[in-house]
């Protein structure tokens, strides 16, 4: 409990100085005149923002789209010189879950001391931050949604205005905010990506924990290189300012006494989606159940020990960024899926409290209570080490028909370049039949979402009309195209319901009308009604005339060609 008592003192002193070096009490947060109990609206928070705008030159804010209630989505930079190319550039995004606000009101206190020259931002970092990201959850604000949460007083809502899930939406890119944000992000092609979140789940002693990409899946030069080196530095700078983080503890059935899983950060998620881009991607997660002004200080402190630790480092992360895209724009073998390797652990210090069992003053049957009077401090493993189970070699292009453009116009704000055939080509590619796949049964963040789908990949000599759209494989963004283009991948755009069409049959047969032709096909056709015969083996095919008629029909020229045929083909 060390770090708890030292945490106080400096969280007494630090929040003190915050509110002495102001005497201008418009340059106060709502955090800070509420003695760390309130959180910012938005309307404050945009308003803060501007305020300092006016007064720092430093400070500028930028309108980068619209979100889905309607207004300005905006970003707020900070840079002595403007953008340089030898600099790091940080993206910090605040309020995706606008029930967590810890990181808006840190956030405000950060870009307030480092434009007044109270923190020292070193000269070579860019500091990007999206104030208010769900602008339509943070409008929607209450104090009982977050029914775990400790503070602040009030708080916006998870969803936003379409009530999606916006740390869901990042390939499928519903929402407004979302297309905006990936336009944002492939201008300034951060060096690191922050997300600030407040966790859910277990109790223990740590304030602050730090969901980092999935290494193994970020790969090559920046996988070894936020494993070993960068998240490392980042745990040594926090201890030193008396916060011991930990893993983003992603346990919620178990208790976490001994150990869990990392997080498997799918391309849905910020994190995930970052890391197609080689980018070294970051969610902290504050403890819920810590008080708000203690949870927003340690956001503040970690969002230094950020730009600290990047600031020194900033040659290898440059470095490690290079040699990735130089590798991406010609790699052949893209992993689709992964899963952990429970083979291999490492260790982490992990202070909790013994998990114990008393009588439900509900139910009266036993529940789980996480007994403070009881900490404990013990090693347990956590298994971030992660295997590819689904592998893929990226052809030389895709081809789309250009009556997709809705996946056109998806690939474009990720900046794909899309060429378009300049004259009708036939050309062998390969092509895929959807053999089979699964569906949930509910709705999904307004889709319903395949999975584990099964094909089948075929070679066809396939005409091609002008104006079809070619996605070449020679892009900085390769993983990108790859991982939503082809079919399998758990969040490709099919899995996503944007090819659900080809699902359908639209077209079949009247069997008394049918018989006839069917009896030609086969009488013209010798190897089919071998198969016919060699599939009566199976007794329920060979007492089932309708079963007979269709294989016939399926295995003939008047089976429409469409369904269940991926319309994206792929150029070997």
């Amino acid at each position: 409990m060390k770090y708890v008592i030292l945490f106080f003192i400096l969280f007494t002193f630090n929040f003190g100085q915050l509110h002495a070096q102001f005497v201008d009490t418009s340059f106060l947060t709502t955090f800070e005149k509420s003695h760390g109990i309130k959180s910012a609206t938005y309307n404050e928070a945009i308003g803060f923002y501007r305020h300092l705008a006016n007064k720092y030159r430093t400070i500028s804010i930028d309108t980068i789209g619209k979100c889905d209630g309607g207004y300005d989505l905006n970003v707020v930079y900070f840079s002595k010189a403007g953008k340089k190319n030898n600099n790091i550039t940080i993206l910090i995004n605040n309020d995706i879950h606008a029930g967590e606000p810890d990181g808006v009101d840190a956030c405000m206190m950060l870009i307030r001391n480092v434009a007044s020259g109270k923190v020292k931002i070193p000269d070579n970092i860019t500091l990007a931050i999206i104030p208010v990201y769900n602008i339509g959850g943070a409008l929607n604000r209450n104090n009982t949604s977050r029914t775990n949460q400790n503070g602040p007083e009030s708080y916006g809502f998870r969803a936003n205005a379409q009530n999606l899930d916006l740390n869901r939406d990042f390939i499928k890119q519903d929402a407004k905010e979302t297309a905006a944000l990936q336009g944002l992000m492939r201008h300034l092609d951060p060096d690191i990506f922050i997300d600030n979140h407040v966790s859910d789940g277990a109790d223990y002693q740590h304030i602050m924990t730090l969901l980092a990409t999935q290494h193994n899946k970020l790969g090559g030069f920046c996988g070894d290189y936020i494993q070993n080196v960068f998240t490392p530095l980042l745990y040594k700078d926090m201890k030193q300012k008396g916060y011991d983080l930990i893993p983003y503890v992603n346990d919620f059935d178990n208790t976490p006494d001994k150990g869990w899983r990392e997080f498997y950060d799918l391309p849905r998620f910020s994190s995930g989606y970052a890391a197609l881009f080689q980018t070294l991607a970051y969610v902290p997660e504050t403890h819920m159940l810590k008080p708000f002004k203690d949870r927003v200080m340690a956001t503040y402190e970690l969002m230094l020990s950020f730009i600290y630790c990047a600031s020194t480092n900033a040659q290898e992360i440059k470095s490690v960024r290079a040699k990735d895209k130089n590798r991406i724009v010609t790699n052949k073998l893209y992993p689709l899926d992964w899963e952990v390797d429970t083979n291999v652990a490492d260790s982490v210090l992990f202070s909790g409290y013994e998990a114990v069992y008393k009588p439900s003053q509900v139910s009266n049957m036993l529940r789980l209570f996480y007994d403070r009077n009881k900490p404990y401090t013990k090693n347990v493993p956590f298994y971030n080490h992660f295997i590819p189970n689904k592998t893929v070699i990226a052809p030389k292009a895709y081809i789309i028909p250009a009556n997709w453009d809705n996946i056109i116009n998806k690939l474009h704000v990720n900046d794909v370049y899309v060429d378009t055939l300049k004259k009708d080509t036939t050309i062998s590619v390969t092509c895929y039949h959807i053999d089979n796949y699964e569906t949930v049964s509910k709705p999904y963040e307004s889709h319903y979402l395949h999975k584990n789908v099964k094909v089948t990949a075929n070679t066809i000599i396939k005409k091609f009309r002008k104006g079809d759209y070619i996605v070449r494989l020679n892009q900085e963004v390769n993983r990108y195209i790859v991982e939503t283009l082809e079919p399998t991948a758990p969040d490709a755009f099919f899995a996503w319901n944007f090819f659900d069409g080809i699902l359908q049959q639209k077209e079949y047969f009247s069997d008394y009308v049918f018989e006839d032709r069917a009896a030609e096909i086969l009488e013209n056709n010798k190897e089919l009604k071998k198969l016919l015969e060699a599939k009566r083996t199976d007794s329920l095919f060979a007492n089932s005339a309708a079963m007979q008629l269709d294989f016939v029909y399926r295995n003939s020229e008047y089976m429409e060609t469409g369904f269940l045929q991926y319309p994206v083909f792929r150029v070997e």
